[in-house]
């Protein structure tokens, strides 16, 4: 029996094959991952394993980032790490040196005064010479270190990037007016700033200190060692001498490291993770195309199998017989799967490379680990998908199976599986709506299982879906493409548990795919409306890292030329009736100017007054209507009472709640400046633009938007993910065609004697390709309708659990590109049909008439 089977897969080869390419895919997206996740992993860690080279002790002070966010700006703390703090620590019986450091957002303009590299890896730090006039930590290769303002240093890559040699005169900035200083110094370091492809630049301590903290001030101080002295006693040290009061972490080299290698560790199984259910999508597409392939394969050797049992072989043998087939099909298709695996892990790190040439890379990591899973996968896959195929044939009488090689389909299984699918979807729709109707995080996992089983029971649902809908467009296919097109209609819906199977790969790729550009399509529209709806201005003034701008950027822009009305933006985080909220700040004389707001009740007028606006949710959540008082208590601790001027809708970029910028200053001296707004006196005009960007001096660092383009950012970054996800997909899509060209191929086989009848009656080749392709087209349209459906009912039910985060959101079906899914559908249909079709076109006549 063994050799019978191994035999049949030599004999089937060519039917075989995109099975063994489906499984294969599938096991080199597993083993890529697997590879390309262990070899990142690997690579950071390389890379970070000198970061801490020369730390003993790191003592950092953990309010020095209080400018990063709006919270920690409205908890002051007093200085903590100062020259003399650096004397105490040097003192220490256990530390050889002790540095301090400072360090910050810094960004550097190359020579056409854009933004070398991302706002959020450009960092600054300060040069701190030993006696011989060098720093250890940043080794010159070309010039020397800075020694007053209007010096500084850049890392080998920046400089690089920005065509910059020593003596050239170079534009830095922070969150406020930019810096032009002279390149002194090229230096080279291990530091994981540089590593991770950041900038760095170093200025002199006092520049470090007045432009990226205060004056006088580190954010931290690291130690070093005496010999003999361990990191634990140094640290030790270290606690007893600084007051546990004061805003300090103190950890040793080793702990940072140890964290920083676990954060990699993280990073990389999340990564793995993400990949591997995207894996798993294919994977389970090719069950599919495996279990339709083997169904086909058995009914095209009923008789053959029939035969082994009538001289002696067993159910059990019969059974074991396709597993064999299924096994050996696995294990070759596994190890395949395997090398092209190594291929897949080292095209993704080149493309992380190439989207990001501060990525560190190394030689791939192959692991047993990943060899034993890879093979496992593929062959568990295969054989599991083959098994309730072989069950079937073992089932087949073997009388039965002699006296006809079609054996027709049960209608109690059918009757069955239908009852089972209606169960599956009805529950899943039930639970769908349930979560839905929570709009809040409690209803995703109703929403999230109910998905599952309602996608369950479509599928289990497809062959008695298949039917109806395929014969609406019967009429269709008839006057269109006459005899060719009622024959693939027919086609189609005859063997409805195969076109289930083979639309089915389609079904669930477009299920993702349509479900995740409806959310994209959703997001887009929210976020479009709650950041530009309420926006009267015609620019706003950020930093590009989102960081607090300079309180000296709103008085420059303010005497811009051309600028009518103007606001600073700030945000403070206080307690209203005991819970903490967020409220934002203006300039109450402008805010009509700049802002759109619709009052339910109250003024917009009463913020002149030094009275708080809120909207309607936080209102409800307050007990607050117009005229009542909130008790209030500050940033710096002290407690009062706040009016309640008006109430407004949804505030979008206003959030949940308005004060005025002067009642604001009154509590906090220092707030979160988030952004300028600016209203010109001709509009939105390029001049204007340009003359709040001389305003900020150029500043690489700080954008000056319009509202399209603030809209254009945000839906950029949807679209980057939306795309990832898509070139994510693209693999099931892959083995979907397979699925389609494969069931094809064996449909043209089965049907030989069909088509030479046809032939035979005066259908021409032309008439038997275009049969064969519409029929392709109409199970692959068929499939992916049925998963743009699915789709939508998805993101739909997924969209109604964000409604507590998203109050204003509404599910927004984008038909144009869904509809663009459905004929992408149809041209995949043709596609995969060209083979098929043109076999089916060549087939002898005679030969295919008297096929047994």
């Amino acid at each position: 029996m063994y050799r019978t089977a191994l035999r049949n897969v030599l004999a089937h080869k060519g039917r075989l094959l995109m099975t063994a390419l489906a499984v294969m895919l599938g096991t080199a997206f597993v083993a890529g991952t697997m590879v390309f996740s262990d070899t990142f992993g690997k690579a950071m860690r390389e890379n970070n394993s000198t970061s801490y080279s020369d730390v003993a002790v790191q003592v950092v002070d953990t309010a020095a980032g209080a400018t990063a966010s709006p919270e920690s700006k409205s908890e002051k703390s007093p200085v903590t790490l100062t020259d003399a703090t650096v004397q105490q620590l040097t003192a220490l019986p256990g530390t050889a040196s002790a540095r301090g450091v400072v360090g910050g957002f810094t960004g550097v303009a190359d020579k056409k005064g854009d933004l070398i590299g991302q706002a959020w890896t450009a960092r600054g730090a300060n040069f701190a010479p030993g006696p011989d006039g060098k720093d250890a930590r940043y080794p010159m290769a070309e010039g020397q270190g800075p020694k007053n303002g209007k010096e500084i240093a850049l890392d080998r890559k920046t400089a690089d990037k920005g065509g910059y040699k020593v003596g050239d005169t170079v534009r830095v900035g922070s969150n406020g007016p930019v810096l032009e200083a002279k390149l002194t110094g090229v230096f080279t370091t291990d530091d994981p700033v540089v590593n991770s492809g950041g900038s760095l630049t170093l200025f002199d301590r006092a520049t470090a200190q007045q432009l990226l903290l205060e004056p006088g001030r580190y954010s931290s101080i690291v130690l070093a060692a005496k010999p003999g002295t361990s990191e634990d006693t140094l640290l030790s040290q270290v606690n007893q001498k600084l007051r546990p009061e004061q805003q300090i972490e103190v950890r040793t080299g080793a702990d940072l490291k140890a964290e920083d290698e676990q954060l990699i560790t993280k990073s990389s199984e999340n990564i793995r993770t993400m990949l591997l259910a995207f894996a798993g999508i294919s994977l389970f597409v090719g069950i599919f195309i495996i279990a339709n392939t083997f169904t086909m394969l058995i009914a095209q050797r009923t008789k053959e199998l029939a035969l082994l049992r009538a001289i002696g072989a067993s159910r059990k043998q019969v059974t074991g017989s396709v597993l064999v087939e299924a096994l050996a099909i696995g294990v070759i298709s596994a190890g395949a799967g395997l090398v092209a695996g190594v291929g897949v892990g080292a095209g993704l790190q080149s493309l992380v490379a190439s989207l990001d040439d501060g990525m560190p890379t190394g030689s791939l990591v192959i692991k047993p680990l990943t060899v034993v899973v890879t093979l496992l996968v593929g062959v568990l896959v295969t054989v599991l998908s083959a098994l309730l195929p072989a069950v079937r044939a073992a089932r087949i009488a073997p009388v039965a199976a002699m006296s006809s090689g079609d054996q027709p389909t049960s209608h109690k299984s059918l009757m069955v599986r239908n009852a089972i699918g209606s169960a599956l979807a009805a529950a899943g729709i039930a639970l769908v709506a349930f979560g839905a109707s929570k709009g809040n995080a409690d209803g995703r996992m109703p929403v999230a299982f109910g998905a599952l089983l309602a996608v369950l029971g479509v599928f289990v649902l497809l062959p008695l879906l298949s039917r109806p809908v395929i014969a609406l467009v019967g009429p269709v296919l008839g006057r269109l493409f006459g005899t060719p097109g009622k024959l693939a209609r027919q086609n189609a819906v005859r063997n409805p548990r195969r076109t289930a199977a083979t639309a089915a790969a389609l079904t669930i790729g477009l299920t993702l795919v349509s479900g995740l550009t409806v959310i994209g399509s959703s997001l887009t529209d929210t976020v479009d409306r709650a950041v530009t709806s309420s926006m009267k201005a015609d620019f706003r003034v950020a930093a590009a890292n989102r960081m607090s701008l300079s309180d000296k950027v709103p008085a420059e822009i303010a005497k811009a030329p051309g600028v009518t009305a103007s606001s600073p933006v700030t945000l403070v985080t206080w307690q209203l009736n005991g819970t903490k909220r967020d409220i934002v700040g203006l300039n109450a004389d402008s805010l009509d100017k700049l802002v759109e707001v619709t009052m339910t009740s109250g003024s917009m007028a009463a913020a002149a007054q030094g009275q708080l606006l809120v909207d309607q949710d936080l209102a409800k959540k307050l007990g607050a209507t117009t005229g009542s008082a909130v008790e209030v208590t500050y940033g710096d601790g002290s407690k009062g009472s706040l009016t309640v001027g008006g109430v407004y809708k949804q505030g979008g970029m206003l959030g949940g709640a308005v004060l005025a910028n002067s009642e604001i200053l009154k509590h906090d001296q220092q707030p979160y400046l988030n952004q300028v707004l600016v209203k010109g006196t001709g509009g939105e005009t390029e001049a204007l633009k340009q003359a709040l960007k001389d305003a900020t001096g150029a500043n690489p660092v700080i954008e000056v938007q319009s509202r399209q383009e603030v809209r254009d950012g945000f839906s950029q970054t949807i679209t980057f993910a939306l795309n990832m996800m898509y070139g994510l997909l693209a693999m099931s899509v892959i083995v979907a065609i397979l699925g389609v060209i494969n069931t094809l191929a064996m449909s043209v086989f089965e049907r030989k004697r069909e088509i030479g009848m046809l032939r035979a009656i005066g259908l021409d080749r032309s008439g038997i390709k275009r049969m064969v392709r519409l029929e392709s087209v109409v199970i692959s349209v068929f499939g992916a309708g049925i998963g743009v459906l699915l789709g939508c009912f998805t993101a739909w039910a997924i969209n109604g659990t964000l409604k507590s985060s998203l109050p204003d959101m509404a599910t927004v079906v984008p038909y144009g590109q869904l509809l663009l899914f459905l004929a992408l559908a149809g041209v995949v249909g043709l596609v995969a049909a060209f083979w098929p079709a043109r076999r089916a076109s060549r087939l002898d006549i005679l030969d295919s008439i008297k096929t047994d």
